[in-house]
């Protein structure tokens, strides 16, 4: 039965009239948490077209793409799918042709490949039993035609994180997807599996069969915008404040309607860079030939480092060549083989979290999901993590001092420009680039300024706006003394902030680089 439900769903995707807007919003609003997150949104897609939709964090384009597929209820306007007014259900949408890819995958990590895809529209045999051959054979074929083939007898959970975004755009082209709606489908991507993504993605409607095919991507990335879109939408407030025709694009233009004023590169100060006031000489971080395992495999394979006060130090490096597990070893989240962790001059090679975190290391981890937030938390309650002694009361320290978290909060909240700054809301209701501003702000304020600051990927999935403010707080708290070792993905943004840069591949060093702001790294 689900075999056959899932085939009228794919030939009510293709037989339709091509004229039409594949997906129209008409003067929509969407209310979240008692405000509205959308307020009056126009908007369509035509076939053919890639259109960016773009925004600071919290400009509700994630809510847009949740109510066009029927995921959000909407509390004003219409919704049309192919010219037809529509109460929005994800059953519609996938009847209709739309398929929708989340930036944090819905994948089963224990199933195959080809078991995510046909999940819940399995080929049958004898119209009951699933015919295991034919899903493969069938997820083959759609990933060999269309630029994205990936095994489809491995598991998920043994594919890289490029691998898994192909399998969920596999998921939506099985049921018939005509239009995709991408929400930051490269936000965890390495910037060259984000260029080979958004060129098979563009390529999903250069052949006759798939030219009435679109596309609506989520993007915080102006240069994905400039490479792959034919429109740009900019949302601000919930609200569409501009739009941009290819003819107009300039990164400085979308940038500028994207967050309502001129955003600027931060640049390092060379003087800051090179000296800071009061600040000793010695190393407050020091790797001596560090070995990490993790799950059988050497990643990390006798990495020293060192790094003062005052100073920046980058890790560069495609994915998967050991930054994410040396970091984690530094960190005390992963036991070390061999080798030694020095902080401040105290060995904590054997030391926990507790111990590191004592003598003042903190961590901004790359997931902030999974390692950063307790997502059904207030924001009061996930700044005061790993701090809550701090904020004990009565016999015995056993309660928390509810208003004394909520004074501190509000006042971290607002330094830190976190939208919005109510203490009381839950973490999940923000943005990415606000739950981001959290976490930063929890290990830099919290307890004080650190002695050492982990900054994994600070920058992922965040607004142009969000990143100016996040890559001048790091320079902030360097130039007050804080030690930085900054692990990210984009070179750009090493070369931005980074005083030395060294690149990792297969778990070693191979390159050290001065990163000298009048030769910046290239």
């Amino acid at each position: 039965m689900a075999a056959i439900c899932c085939s009228l769903l794919r030939m009510q995707a293709l037989h339709v009239a091509p004229q039409l807007p594949l997906c129209e919003a008409d003067g929509v609003s969407v209310r979240y948490d008692q405000k509205l997150a959308n307020e009056r949104v126009s908007l369509t897609v035509q076939p053919g077209e890639v259109v960016a939709l773009l925004g600071e964090n919290g400009a509700g384009k994630s809510t847009l793409l949740h109510a066009l597929y029927g995921l959000w209820p909407i509390c004003d306007g219409v919704i049309r799918y192919r010219g037809q007014a529509v109460v929005p259900s994800p059953e519609r949408a996938i009847a209709a042709g739309l398929g929708l890819i989340h930036q944090h995958f819905l994948l089963v990590p224990t199933l195959t490949v080809a078991e995510n895809v046909v999940l819940g529209c399995e080929p049958r045999r004898f119209g009951l039993l699933v015919d295991e051959k034919k899903a493969i054979e069938d997820v083959a074929a759609l990933g060999r035609a269309h630029g994205l083939a990936v095994e489809p007898r491995r598991l998920v959970s043994e594919l890289s994180v490029g691998e898994a975004q192909r399998v969920e755009i596999l998921k939506a082209l099985y049921r018939g997807a005509r239009l995709l709606l991408l929400d930051e489908p490269t936000a965890v991507l390495t910037p060259a599996e984000a260029t080979e993504l958004l060129s098979t993605l563009r390529g999903l409607m250069d052949k006759p069969q798939d030219r009435d095919r679109a596309l609506l991507i989520v993007t915080h990335k102006l240069d994905e915008v400039l490479q792959v879109a034919d429109r740009a939408v900019v949302m601000r407030g919930g609200r569409v404040v501009e739009q941009f025709v290819r003819s107009e694009f300039s990164a400085s233009g979308i940038a500028r309607a994207m967050v309502g004023r001129q955003v600027s590169a931060v640049v390092r100060s060379p003087r800051q860079a090179d000296s800071a006031d009061g600040v000793s000489s010695a190393n407050a971080l020091e790797v001596d030939h560090l070995v990490v395992e993790r799950d059988g495999s050497e990643w990390v394979r006798g990495v020293s480092l060192s790094l003062k006060p005052g100073r920046i130090l980058g890790i560069a490096g495609v994915a998967g060549n050991g930054q994410s597990e040396l970091v984690s070893a530094i960190a005390g989240l992963l036991p070390i083989k061999s080798g030694r962790v020095r902080l401040c001059g105290t060995d904590v090679t054997d030391g926990d979290v507790k111990l590191r975190s004592q003598l003042g290391l903190a961590l901004v981890p790359e997931d902030r999901h999974r390692h950063g937030l307790v997502l059904d938390m207030t924001l009061g309650e996930n700044l005061i993590l790993g701090h809550d002694a701090d904020f004990a009361r009565g016999p015995g320290k056993l309660l928390l001092d509810g208003k004394k978290i909520r004074t501190v909060a509000e006042q971290v909240l607002s330094d830190a420009d976190v939208r919005p700054a109510a203490q009381g809301a839950l973490a999940r209701s923000l943005s990415g680039g606000n739950q981001q501003k959290l976490v930063m702000s929890r290990a830099l304020t919290m307890g004080g300024l650190p002695k050492v600051l982990i900054a994994a990927q600070p920058t992922r999935g965040v607004d142009i706006g969000a990143i100016e403010s996040l890559h001048r707080t790091l320079l902030r708290s360097r130039d007050a003394g804080c030690a930085v070792l900054l692990l990210s993905a984009e070179l750009s943004e090493l070369q931005a902030l980074a005083d030395h840069i060294l690149v990792m591949y297969r778990g070693q060093i191979v390159a050290d680089l001065d990163n000298d702001p009048a030769h910046p790294v290239r």
